[in-house]
C-alpha cells in the first residue's frame, strides 16, 4: 500500500485481544476499494462489520463443531475469533458500501465519494 491508498492497516488491537488476523487483500482503483478477507469457519450470522469514526472493524467468531463425544488432540486454530481493524480514508463513501460473504470469503466494496472521483473537464473553444 502506498500514500494514496484509501485504507491503512492496524493489527495491534487484534493481538491484544487474542484474535486471529484474517488474511486480507485490498485493491484500490479510481472508483474505490475492494477488500477481500478470508474468514474460514465463521458463519454469516457470526460475522460483524462495523465502522467507528474512521475505522473499519471486521470480526467473526469461529464455529468449529466437534462431533459429540470427540475431543481434538491437536488444533492449529488456537483463538476462537478473527479481528482486523483498518483506518479508512475520508474519501470513501461508507453509505454506498456493500458486502458479500460466502464460503468463509468476505468481499467488501466501498466506492469513493463523489468529490474524490476523477472527473473530466470539458474544454470549450474561445
Amino acid at each position: 500500500m502506498n500514500d494514496n491508498t484509501a485504507v491503512t492497516r492496524t493489527s495491534e488491537a487484534a493481538h491484544r485481544e487474542g484474535a486471529l488476523l484474517p488474511p486480507v487483500d485490498v485493491i484500490e482503483d479510481a472508483r474505490g476499494i475492494i477488500l477481500y478477507a478470508d474468514l474460514p469457519g465463521v458463519p454469516k450470522e457470526k460475522l460483524n462489520l462495523q465502522v467507528e469514526d474512521n475505522s473499519l472493524i471486521i470480526s467473526g467468531d469461529l464455529a468449529l463443531d466437534m462431533p459429540e463425544g470427540m475431543e481434538a488432540s491437536h488444533a492449529d486454530v488456537s483463538q476462537p475469533r478473527y479481528r482486523r481493524v483498518f483506518t479508512l480514508s475520508r474519501d470513501l463513501d461508507l453509505e454506498q458500501a456493500s458486502a458479500e460473504f460466502a464460503n468463509g470469503e468476505l468481499t467488501l466494496r466501498i466506492p469513493k465519494a463523489a468529490h474524490a472521483q476523477p472527473r473530466r473537464i470539458e474544454v470549450r473553444a474561445a
